[in-house]
């Protein structure tokens, strides 16, 4: 029977009895049956708690602006699966896909051989790599969907590291603290290997895997500054610096991560020219990042959905006052209090509706109500049956001059970017 692109991501979440499964024996050893080498004549793997998405958008558009050949691959998707793999920019298309879980599958299955369970990601990933490597690439950027040193894609060998920042999300998995979790994200490292660290403070665990390794660190706001002009920014680092524009990308944290994806680009044996820079700065795009979708009033959708990423959501609220209405899920295995303290002085109403597509990790209106009572205890909350109609009853209670934000979880975002 032939299947569909929808029938093989179903068919992927039963091929595994866990939804997440760390480890790389599994993926590795379907990968050396596929024969999969490496998948573009340079490797960048990108890291971090947030950013990544973003940084991944900057090493693209800068490279691409370039003249070269680049594949990338992220996660989650918004809106099509076929988001998470890209080739000069185009996602990847349905035939492809499918010809790539076909081969996996095949090879997972091998007659003679113990059959071997695959999570979705593991599907994903070597779907990746597999079309990476016959789309003759000259950079492949492989964006970590979790941790990192367990993750599906370090069993591809990076040339660059990239690690954008280490804070508290998924302890169950990767530790309780950002000891442990920089641990599990410097697992990317490569001895011998640049790779970039963006955060002006890293963990310690991350500095101490790269200086056992023989990494060759190079850090964020010590190795190559940002400095701030009246209309963009610089980067610079001894014998070379750049005035640059301001990134498309709104957040505060957006030049952080476009000067991470430069020293990344810049630490490979590579031409990379002032205006190539200047370009992909300028038109990286990275949806649901404080991507605003209409306008007076307002609605700007961002896929926070960490205390982190609240923190950075919150400082740009701060920067641009306006009275604000936000449309708020999250997942049940998120810190969820976290999320919205940061933002509780900038929002005047809360309006909350379940994630209906995340099965036990989904949270009911009523149930996000009574992890909220007391973060937002005498705030008005808007309960609803869904998040359309929470988005919606937003949208519609909103005046002139005012803003709706939309945020939480990537789930929340894609339902404000459905067509209606």
């Amino acid at each position: 029977m032939t299947r569909t692109l929808a029938d093989w991501l179903d068919y992927q979440l039963t091929t595994h009895p866990q939804g997440i499964a760390m480890g790389l024996d599994r993926v590795r050893e379907v990968a050396q049956r596929l024969g999969i080498g490496k998948p573009g004549k340079h490797v960048i793997t990108v890291a971090g708690t947030n950013g990544k998405g973003s940084t991944v958008a900057f090493i693209e558009a800068i490279a691409r602006a370039q003249g070269l050949r680049v594949g990338a691959f992220t996660s989650p998707h918004l809106l099509r699966y076929n988001e998470r793999i890209r080739i000069d920019g185009v996602d990847a298309g349905d035939d492809i896909l499918i010809t790539a879980f076909e081969r996996i599958d095949a090879a997972r299955l091998a007659p003679g051989n113990p059959a071997i369970p695959l999570t979705y990601f593991e599907f994903g990933t070597l779907a990746a790599l597999l079309v990476f490597e016959q789309s003759a690439l000259d950079i492949a950027i492989l964006e970590v969907g979790l941790g990192g040193r367990l993750d599906a894609v370090n069993i591809i060998d990076p040339d660059v590291a990239v690690i954008t920042t280490v804070d508290l999300d998924h302890q169950e998995y990767l530790g309780p603290d950002r000891e442990s979790i920089g641990a599990e994200k410097a697992g990317i490292l490569r001895a011998g290997k640049p790779c970039v660290l963006a955060e002006k403070d890293p963990p310690s665990s991350v500095l101490r895997r790269a200086y056992a390794l023989g990494a060759f660190a190079i850090r964020g706001h010590s190795d190559y500054l940002i400095d701030s002009l009246s209309d963009g920014w610089r980067w610079r680092e001894p014998g070379y610096e750049i005035d640059l524009p301001n990134p498309r990308l709104a957040a505060p944290a957006q030049r952080g991560n476009a000067a991470a994806a430069i020293a990344a680009l810049r630490a490979l044996a590579i031409e990379l020219g002032d205006d190539a820079i200047r370009t992909g700065v300028r038109e990286a795009c990275a949806p649901g990042r404080l991507q605003t979708i209409a306008r007076d009033p307002d609605v700007v959708l961002d896929v926070a959905h960490n205390p982190q990423g609240a923190r950075q959501l919150a400082s740009w609220l701060a920067a641009h006052p306006k009275p604000t209405l936000a449309v708020f899920s999250a997942l049940a295995d998120k810190d969820i209090d976290g999320l919205v303290e940061p933002l509780k002085p900038y929002v005047e109403s809360w309006h909350l509706g379940p994630i209906l597509d995340a099965g036990p990790r989904g949270l009911s209106a009523e149930a996000l109500a009574g992890r909220l009572a007391v973060v937002l205890a005498g705030v008005p909350l808007h309960l609803h049956a869904s998040l359309a109609d929470a988005i919606a009853a937003a949208r519609a209670a909103a005046n002139h001059g005012q803003r709706v934000l939309v945020f939480g979880s990537f789930h929340t975002v894609a339902e404000a970017l459905r067509p209606s």
